[in-house]
């Protein structure tokens, strides 16, 4: 999955998959997620947010399954 840089202290890019409603997050302090079922009006909030760390931490980590990636 193609990810795109953010301008975050937390996270470093993020990528999304509309076909399977995943989003990947690859964390400043190392780690890539995959977050599962996530839909595409989450994904926009999530690049809009004021501080991207704090949404993935408040609306997307509590609320989708995940699995890391290598």
């Amino acid at each position: 999955m193609r990810r795109v840089p953010v301008e975050s202290s937390a996270v470093t890019s993020v990528g999304y998959d509309a076909a399977t409603n995943e989003l990947e997050i690859e964390f400043a302090g190392g780690g890539v997620y995959r977050y599962y079922g996530v839909p595409a009006s989450r994904v926009e909030e999530l690049l809009a947010a004021a501080s991207i760390g704090r949404y993935v931490t408040e609306h997307i980590k509590p609320r989708y399954p995940y699995a890391g990636t290598d």
